[in-house]
């Protein structure tokens, strides 16, 4: 079969940029990123983007989609297809296969399956009816829609709220795939072992705060953005901006952000599985093998 497009997905600190990267670097073609919160700028090392990886033999792989607005900003799903569709038609019209890569579940879905997604207006009432709920009530009405919101990464009120909204909107307005071309993808899934993932978080944690993190945060607060819309980001952003402003401790910043995380990568295997579930067909691949090993398996399954 030939193929239109490689899509490599997988949990946070799988080590799947690394390997499109290089597998970018091998096929000589660029990558365009599935990542919600690298699309915004100077948003780097909260987001765990990990420009180095994108250097391979000296040379810098393009990366399409990858500081694309601006911070506080409220970037969606529906903004996302259109935007991968133009680097998707433009990287083709230059003969070449691109690498799809990240771990935002809806993001990857909805370019792979070609849903027909509307933009969502806000919903007044709706906001006011939840505006007194906590994030684990809200949690729960979520789990009662089909999903067409990337609910993996709803760990702050806001997100949820709008989550909820989105999907609200969805049930009353019937959503078809949209006439999105007929792309032939080779889903490849980078699968780490818990104990690894876990041990890998911790130590990136630990590397991005002694690169700099907190400042990173403190800079974007003192450029104007409010607490409130890079608490709406999560994880990073909603922990150490809590840190910035004096909410929490140093301490409990790391030990709430670590376990956090580790929940965030639980939620994204969980997505992926559903993914499987949903027709599609992964080949998985193991994050612990050599590079080499990878990439010849991946050529195998382009071959």
């Amino acid at each position: 079969m030939e193929y239109d497009l490689i899509a490599i997905l997988g949990p946070t600190a799988s080590g799947k940029t690394s390997l499109a990267a290089a597998l970018a670097r091998r096929m000589d073609t660029e990558i365009i990123s599935a990542d919600s919160r690298q699309v915004y700028r100077r948003m780097d090392l909260g987001t765990g983007k990990d420009l180095d990886d994108y250097v391979v033999g000296g040379k810098r792989i393009p990366c399409h989609l990858i500081d694309i607005v601006e911070p506080g900003y409220k970037y969606n799903v529906f903004e996302y297809q259109r935007d991968f569709l133009a680097a998707y038609e433009d990287v083709r019209s230059r003969g070449m296969l691109p690498i799809l890569c990240g771990g935002t579940g809806m993001y990857l879905e909805s370019v792979l399956k070609g849903y027909r997604l509307l933009p969502v207006p806000e919903n007044p009432e709706l906001r006011l009816r939840l505006a007194d709920k906590s994030l684990e009530e809200l949690t729960g009405i979520l789990a009662t829609y089909k999903k067409l919101h990337n609910s993996t990464d709803v760990d702050t009120v806001k997100r949820a709220v709008r989550a909820i909204e989105i999907e609200e909107y969805y049930r009353q307005h019937q959503v078809e795939e949209r006439a999105f071309p007929d792309i032939r993808s080779l889903v490849v899934g980078v699968g780490i072992g818990r104990e690894q993932r876990r041990e890998k978080i911790t130590r990136r944690l630990k590397q991005r705060l002694d690169e700099g993190m907190v400042d990173e945060v403190k800079a974007l607060l003192a450029s104007g953005i409010s607490p409130e819309d890079l608490i709406y980001y999560g994880l990073e952003y909603k922990y150490l901006t809590l840190y910035a402003i004096g909410k929490l401790t140093y301490e409990e910043m790391f030990g709430q952000l670590e376990i956090a995380i580790h929940q965030f990568a639980k939620r994204q295997m969980t997505w992926f599985r559903g993914m499987e579930r949903r027709g599609f067909t992964i080949h998985w691949i193991d994050a612990a093998l050599p590079l080499e090993e990878k990439l010849e398996q991946i050529e195998n399954l382009l071959k």
